[in-house]
């Protein structure tokens, strides 16, 4: 069994560390991430450079680029070895709701959509390590328990892990995605030299976040895992559209 790992956090992310000692002892893992945080690459590739791979001395493979960039090398002849899954994570803060289309936390276990076993995203509610051994034990739990897992190919599984100490998990919830409201909007600066810029600003709240959604089960105190389908094809829409298109010749 060999896995690779990686996330949009950094290749000295603290959760990264933690994924992989959650994982080196149950299965072969390789870990390829990027020099620096990526969050928000969503599932972007570098084309207008060439990525330069670095193997640090922890054996972690450092590479200047996406964590697209670097699934889509581990996967396609960087490493010598053919992988049988990806696993993403952990990341610190949530990837809820509507984050999934910007986390490059996702897009990275969305890259390994084409191996036979299901790829995996995981995070945690917080920006700081405390609770890290929490999020590292449901990621040791749902990795070595994959092969009971029946799921179509190109599935990806999102998880959110509160932020909790173990023994505070009420357990874990089988969810849909919420959704969240209009983000803030951007924050103006101007630098000593009169220059305008913007940052983004924060994510909106839970706009669709009762019972059954990601956003319901981890303020319920559950991890949440939920099921990413990859085809964003709208087939509910194509009777109306067939005939809204037939009206315009």
């Amino acid at each position: 069994m060999r896995i690779l790992i990686s996330n949009d956090d950094g290749v000295n992310a603290p959760g990264l560390a933690a994924l992989h000692a959650a994982l080196e002892g149950y299965a072969e893992c390789s870990v390829i991430a990027p020099d620096q945080d990526k969050s928000g690459a969503s599932s972007s590739l570098t084309l207008d450079r060439p990525l330069h791979p670095q193997r640090l001395s922890n054996g972690f493979i450092s590479l200047n680029g996406t964590p697209t960039d670097c699934v889509h090398l581990g996967l396609n002849g960087l490493l010598e070895q053919t992988q049988d899954m990806v696993v993403s994570g952990i990341n610190l803060g949530a990837n809820l709701g509507d984050d999934v289309l910007y986390s490059g936390t996702v897009a990275a276990a969305v890259e390994g959509r084409f191996l036979a076993r299901t790829a995996l995203a995981i995070s945690l509610l917080s920006r700081l390590p405390d609770n890290l051994p929490t999020a590292a034990h449901f990621a040791r739990l749902l990795v070595t328990a994959h092969e009971q897992l029946d799921l179509p190919p190109r599935t990806v599984l999102n998880v959110n892990v509160p932020n909790l100490p173990l023994e505070h998990i009420r357990g874990i919830r089988l969810t849909r995605l919420g959704h969240r409201a209009r983000a803030a909007a951007p924050v103006k600066v101007v630098n000593p030299r009169g220059k305008e810029g913007y940052w983004i600003s924060i994510a909106g709240d839970a706009e669709d976040g009762g019972p059954g959604t990601d956003f319901h089960a981890v303020m319920q105190g559950y991890v949440s895992v939920t099921p990413l389908q990859l085809d964003r094809t709208y087939n509910e829409a194509f009777s109306s559209m067939d005939t809204w298109l037939e009206g315009l010749l």
